[in-house]
């Protein structure tokens, strides 16, 4: 009796590999233009860490910026379990964002040295992708569009996103319809402005957190808290790995750089939500 050859399971459950053309996985992903965006300028093999988690800090403020937009949007058709669902997973995004410093956080002066000079008058704070990022959460300021003037298309993105409600805006347009008490004055201040504290929006933080512990608009705050959190986190880790790889030095773009993240970092997103727990 002859023997019956044994099926070769491991072939027979292998997915499909002969294709056409590209494979549907680049043709949906584009690895290989993600993966050939990379060119250093230095030689030193340390600044392709620099350059890739950079680029990846791109990405994650970019997918940020659309779990915004699409939580204000939520928010002026009043629909707030998608705002939630947004901003929900925006906080799992900024963890993400927040642990790209890791590859950078514990940069010697030396090392971040050797192609310092590649980045020449870079910045990040010249991100225009990171400026809507901040427009979103009210940090609106119009100097900011002044290093994107010579990029028609984003100049517009941002001057678009400079004059449009923020985030924040709209939570607090949404309290107002529901009854809350929000003052006149900041539901028709200019959206183009920065957002200042006020002391009857920290009164209206204080009616819903001193109100029922399972209210919907309690958990709308502590979503908000979480993102401002996050963003406070993402602010400080800059800082420190700034601190480590170039002490006091004046940073790359012509800012202070430590200073100026210090400065940064002592701001708190969505100000009455804090100053509201002290009376609650």
């Amino acid at each position: 009796m002859s023997q019956q050859p044994v099926p070769d399971h491991a072939e027979s459950d292998a997915p499909n590999l002969d294709f056409d053309g590209t494979t549907p996985y680049e043709d949906y992903v584009q690895a290989s233009v993600l993966t050939h965006l990379q060119h250093p300028l230095s030689d030193d093999p340390g600044e392709m860490v620099f350059l890739v988690t950079t680029q990846v800090m791109e990405l994650w403020f970019t997918v940020i910026v659309h779990e915004w937009q699409t939580a204000a949007q939520a928010l002026r058709e009043d629909d707030l379990p998608t705002a939630m669902a947004a901003l929900q997973r925006s906080a799992y995004e900024l963890e993400s964002l927040n642990a790209s410093w890791t590859p950078l956080a514990h940069l010697t002066p030396g090392q971040f040295n050797a192609y310092r000079s590649a980045l020449g008058e870079g910045s990040g704070f010249q991100s225009a992708m990171y400026r809507r990022l901040e427009f979103l959460l009210g940090e609106k300021s119009a100097s900011m569009l002044v290093p994107h003037r010579g990029a028609p298309r984003v100049h517009a993105e941002l001057e678009k996103a400079l004059t449009e409600p923020s985030l924040y805006d709209e939570v607090l347009r949404h309290l107002a319809r529901r009854g809350l008490a929000v003052p006149a004055e900041v539901l028709d201040r200019d959206p183009a402005l920065r957002h200042e504290p006020d002391p009857g929006v920290e009164r209206v933080w204080e009616e819903i957190y001193s109100g029922p512990r399972d209210s919907e608009l309690i958990r709308l705050g502590e979503a908000l808290t979480e993102v401002a959190e996050l963003v406070w986190r993402w602010r400080n880790d800059h800082l420190v790995a700034t601190r480590r790889a170039m002490g006091s030095k004046t940073g790359t773009g012509g800012s202070a750089g430590v200073a100026w993240l210090e400065k940064r970092a002592a701001k708190n997103v969505f100000p009455e939500l804090w100053m509201a727990r002290s009376h609650v």
